[in-house]
């Protein structure tokens, strides 16, 4: 028996079958700029797209991973930043319409998290932390086969952790998070004010791994940052082990890394310190992740 996952993007969305832990097919369409029910068009029509490819002739359910905040008791999308017409959108119930099948919803990041728990650089492991820095900074909280979400939906918002009260402003509208500290726009925001000029992180990396001291202080103050999330993450979930992923974490180089484990163990001093692992699906973590969403709900994984 197989499941559908759909990873829901604000620029694409990805369909596959997931069937013994393998994705068989894959589909990716551009998300409907005009949103609202031209999305769940685009999500219907490339389930069943890839239902064909795979010769998937009876699917149990599918499973949706998609930005939030989300109702998860209502199904709906509270709001999405990056889709045109979603605001307290009933994505499950006009999902279910669409395509016939059972809808199982998740926040993308927290399936990115149990991907990573059960098929991933946490595989085996009773309970992980997963984080991944990139444009933003997502992540989520596995014990077992579930998903810590809080009763409010809102666990594993990782991103939003104050760091620094009265630091720079968020784009949730607070100030001083995580996310406003340690991402891609904010070492570049960093970098504009540093260089005089408008810089991307690949420049900005590429600067730092040549050692230039500017480049340097800006990735390696957003590592320390990084690094000192996760020792605080850890105190509060103390999980078996740690995942580490996104474009920052995987492109800056070996000396962000060392930088994060520098800050991580310093700030762990006297604990009992889990690993930290860099993350191996990818960009696969979401189909994978939303997919084993159904598949747990159904008892296919």
């Amino acid at each position: 028996m197989s499941v559908v996952g759909i990873d829901l993007g604000g620029t694409k969305i990805l369909a596959g079958v997931l069937h013994e832990g393998v994705i068989q097919a894959r589909v990716t369409v551009p998300t409907p700029e005009e949103g609202g029910r031209a999305v769940i068009e685009a999500m219907a029509q490339a389930a069943r797209a890839a239902m064909d490819a795979a010769g998937a002739g009876h699917v149990k359910a599918i499973g949706l991973g998609t930005p939030g905040p989300l109702d998860f008791k209502r199904g709906r999308i509270k709001f999405a930043p990056n889709i045109a017409n979603f605001t307290d959108f009933p994505i499950v119930e006009l999902l279910e319409e669409a395509t016939g099948h059972k809808v199982y919803l998740e926040n993308d990041a927290n399936a990115a998290a149990l991907a990573e728990h059960k098929l991933g650089a946490a595989q085996g492991a009773e309970s992980s932390l997963f984080m991944t820095v990139s444009t933003g900074v997502g992540g989520g909280f596995v014990w077992g086969n579930k998903v810590l979400r809080g009763v409010n939906g809102q666990g594993g918002e990782i991103g939003h952790i104050t760091m620094q009260p009265g630091g720079p402003l968020c784009g949730c509208g607070l100030d001083g998070c995580l996310e406003a500290l340690a991402t891609g726009p904010a070492m570049e925001r960093m970098a504009l004010a540093s260089f005089k000029r408008e810089m991307g992180t690949r420049e900005l990396f590429a600067l730092f791994q040549q050692g230039d001291p500017r480049a340097s202080r800006i990735v390696l103050q957003a590592a320390s940052w990084v690094g000192i999330a996760l020792a605080s993450l850890v105190k509060c979930y103390d999980p078996e082990v740690v995942v580490l992923g996104g474009g920052v974490a995987l492109n800056a180089g070996p000396a962000y890394l060392d930088e994060v484990m520098r800050s991580y163990q310093r700030y762990m001093e006297n604990w009992i310190v889990p690993p930290i692992y860099l993350a191996k699906l990818g960009s696969e973590a979401g189909l994978l992740g939303a997919a084993l969403t159904a598949a747990l709900e159904v008892g296919e994984a």
